[in-house]
């Protein structure tokens, strides 16, 4: 009888025994299961870096596209991409991956609720890379501190102060207050108050702040330049001068003209006047005439 149970595991199993070819089974089965997830991951990798140079090649390819927006989308498309190339992975073995997702999620909940301060600079971050209220080099005023932007990440901004001193700002507080950005547009309005005495003549005047202003070549004759008596002060007629400038020179300029004007007042004879102050001073009043009022 046993001569017959060797001879038909011999026929059915080729001559090996059912365990040992259990085991070869397991055997295939696992390295196929390691060459699949190689591949896999080798196949995740490949893609995201494809994906990430293209995005960033198309925001390198237009310069009206700001560059950091293009490297965090895609940064955020790699990782994606190998999130999903470790779940195939893990699905390759045999690893129900919904559970380990609800994990990810409790996890990264509770960990969201410990880093609030944290992950409100990095949705800030989110916000200003996306909707670009600044970009790079730009000039700006946020927060208390003004300076040319130097850098941007998803935690904070980066500026240059007027003293090239390094100023780093949290992002929340950068997304969350006014910001002014000086370079948004292309020019300016400088505004200046000259004042001049009451005894000047005041067409000559005008004429003489007029022409200063417009021989500059800053000066903008596009708009019409605006220049005016605005107020009548106590030792002084105002002019209020308003002109446009190119952006990038409005600071300088808006210096410069100060002296020139004030220079060519002084040279045309047109009085520049300073707060004065008359003061009465009263004799004291003799005896009898306080006695005479005290009766």
């Amino acid at each position: 009888m046993d001569n017959i149970d060797d001879l038909m595991k011999t026929e059915i199993y080729g001559g090996k025994s059912l365990a040992d070819l259990v085991t070869l089974e397991f055997l295939a089965q696992a390295l196929g299961n390691v060459l699949a997830a190689i591949a896999i991951l080798l196949a995740g990798f490949i893609a995201a870096r494809w994906v990430k140079r293209r995005i960033v090649a198309l925001g390198d390819t237009h310069a009206k596209l700001d560059v950091t927006l293009f490297h965090f989308l895609g940064n955020l498309a790699r990782y994606v991409i190998l999130a999903f190339a470790v779940l195939f992975v893990l699905n390759t073995f045999g690893v129900k991956t919904t559970s380990i997702v609800a994990a990810i999620g409790a996890a990264g909940l509770a960990i969201g609720l410990a880093m609030q301060g944290a992950l409100s600079n990095v949705a800030a971050g989110v916000m200003i890379i996306l909707f670009r209220p600044f970009k790079l080099g730009d000039f700006i005023d946020v927060n208390g501190e003004t300076g040319t932007v130097h850098e941007m990440t998803l935690n904070n901004t980066v500026i240059a102060s007027l003293s090239n001193l390094k100023v780093i700002i949290p992002n929340s507080e950068v997304w969350g207050n006014t910001i002014t950005n000086y370079s948004a547009f292309g020019t300016r309005r400088a505004e200046w108050t000259f004042g001049v005495g009451y005894g000047a003549n005041l067409a000559t005047a005008e004429q003489v702040i007029r022409d200063t202003i417009m021989a500059d070549s800053r000066s903008h004759s596009d708009p019409e330049p605006f220049i005016q008596v605005n107020a009548l002060n106590s030792s002084s007629v105002d002019f209020l001068v308003r002109v446009w400038v190119d952006a990038a020179e409005h600071f300088q300029y808006q210096a410069d003209m100060k002296r020139k004007v004030k220079e060519a007042l002084d040279a045309a004879g047109v009085d520049i006047p300073f707060p004065t102050r008359t003061l009465v001073h009263a004799e004291p009043a003799s005896q009898e005439d306080a006695a005479s009022k005290a009766a």
